[in-house]
């Protein structure tokens, strides 16, 4: 029986992805009590690599929607931290967002609410959270978006 959460994901037309495997040497998250600390996750959906620099050759709009393909890459590895089971989650604590901009660019904040919407969309109340949005002068493999994750689990 699927879950509330696994429900709402149905309700809103949304099909994660799997949890993408590490790029280097570290762990896709770690669980330390009743909280996940999920690492950045880029923006790669099935067409591949989401690539571009804000100012100049991708638009706010497009930043966003590779920020909400980060979300939708965090909840995966949040649902497989959960051992399957997103009604586990208790609370989207923070959210670190990395912009690749131009050093004039300034709409950090509305790229990474790509993120943050999704959140709320799915989450709900438990999306709100605490946030950074910060412009990078480069991001790995030239992605657009990349963005990190801290989340409260309750127990099995």
């Amino acid at each position: 029986m699927a879950g509330k959460i696994e429900a709402r994901l149905s309700e809103l037309g949304i099909e994660l992805p799997e949890a993408p495997a590490p790029a280097a040497n570290y762990v896709p998250y770690v669980v330390v009590g009743d909280m996940v600390y999920v690492s950045g996750q880029i923006s790669k959906d099935a067409g591949g690599l989401i690539c571009g620099k804000l100012g100049d050759t991708t638009s706010v709009e497009e930043g966003a929607a590779a920020a909400r393909v980060c979300a939708l890459n965090l909840i995966a590895q949040l649902r497989a931290a959960c051992d399957g089971n997103l009604d586990r989650v208790v609370k989207i604590v923070k959210l670190g967002g990395f912009v690749n901009a131009t050093g004039d660019f300034t709409d950090h904040p509305v790229v990474i609410n790509g993120a943050s919407d999704l959140m709320a969309e799915v989450f709900g109340d438990k999306g709100a959270h605490a946030r950074a949005a910060v412009g990078c002068v480069s991001l790995p493999l030239g992605v657009a978006v990349e963005v990190e994750g801290i989340f409260q689990i309750s127990a099995p």
